[in-house]
């Protein structure tokens, strides 16, 4: 971990962390909990979609599966009412573990065919949720018991519950980047054969980050059916939280740490911006469309790839300038260029 990169985890996270206490209005708390909400589906979508590059369209699947375990278990009541809190873990880890079968199936096709088996998941979870009424409360819905948290404070520990969980994706995230599991889905990524043949263990690596994503991803649907207290197969199973936290993934860029948070921070609040200002006439969506497909456009790589890789090249054309016109350097930039001369040597 770099010093730079560390000081701006701790000035981020130490900001949010601050952030409730000094905002007023509530709706600006509720909009920052659906911010960090997405943040933490796209950090934890990132982890099988952008580093081992199986783009799955049936997380949304999962996601249910969370909120429907917090309806199930705390229906009627939630003690002093962060119980549902620390329950979170158990939740997550039993989405992991039932994703280890289906994942194993799934990912037994490539990318392409791989997205398409995600997604006919999403549906049958989804018909599975209006059907099974003894379980779910099928198209009447299912109701959580709502905890006893003051008026004026009320939105915090949601906000801090989505905060800690988007800490721990985006660190799960860092851990990827930096270990032998994430060296070795960057293989897969790039081509699954070769990995294979120099002995990466390709159905492993991709079993451990498919139920890492969704189990996180578990364990948010938890909290947003807490938060809600009361959830619809629709909503709860819904295709458009799939499609939310791919694209705010590409926007800011796959296979990166701070991408899909920028994605999330620029295309959440922008929805909600254009669905208040334009919401009676449908035009939001378009709006919201256009942001889209303009970043998509200037920089198609996503924010941060595209970003870092123009300067690199600025950086690169500097350098080269200053080799081949070194009398047009004053001593200073010759002293620089020297050295860099030296340390490539």
């Amino acid at each position: 971990m770099s010093r730079v990169g560390l000081v701006h985890a701790v000035v981020f996270f130490g900001a949010l962390t601050l952030l409730p206490f000094g905002v007023g209005p509530q709706w600006i708390l509720n909009l920052l909990i659906f911010t960090l909400m997405y943040a933490s589906l796209a950090s934890a979508w990132n982890l099988v979609g952008g580093y081992a590059g199986y783009p799955s369209l049936g997380h949304a699947a999962f996601f249910g599966v969370g909120a429907y375990a917090i309806a199930i278990l705390f229906e009627n009541s939630v003690g002093d009412g962060y119980l549902p809190f620390f329950v979170l873990p158990l939740i997550g880890v039993g989405a992991a573990l039932l994703s280890v079968p289906i994942g194993w199936i799934a990912m037994r096709t490539r990318a392409d065919v791989f997205a398409i088996v995600t997604i006919t998941l999403l549906f049958m979870a989804q018909t599975l949720a209006f059907n099974l009424r003894s379980v779910t409360g099928g198209a009447q819905g299912l109701g959580v018991a709502g905890p006893p948290f003051s008026a004026d404070t009320y939105n915090r520990p949601f906000y801090f519950a989505m905060l800690a969980l988007l800490a721990l994706a985006m660190g799960v995230s860092f851990y990827f980047r930096r270990s032998k599991l994430g060296l070795s889905l960057s293989a897969v990524r790039a081509d699954e054969d070769k990995a294979h043949g120099v002995g990466v263990r390709v159905t492993g690596v991709k079993l451990i980050a498919f139920a890492t994503s969704v189990g996180i991803t578990a364990m948010v649907g938890g909290v947003w059916a807490y938060y809600v207290g009361f959830i619809y197969p629709q909503f709860a199973v819904d295709p458009l939280i799939t499609i939310g936290m791919v694209l705010m993934t590409f926007l800011g860029g796959r296979a990166t740490l701070w991408g899909p948070v920028i994605g999330a921070f620029i295309l959440v609040p922008a929805q909600q911006y254009f669905a208040y200002e334009y919401g009676a006439s449908q035009v939001y969506l378009l709006a919201y469309a256009a942001i889209f497909l303009v970043v998509m456009l200037l920089l198609p790589r996503g924010i941060l790839p595209t970003i870092t890789d123009r300067l690199r090249d600025r950086r690169k054309r500097t350098l080269r300038q200053a080799t081949e016109f070194p009398e047009e350097n004053t001593p200073q930039d010759a002293g620089i260029v020297g050295e860099r001369q030296g340390a490539a040597r």
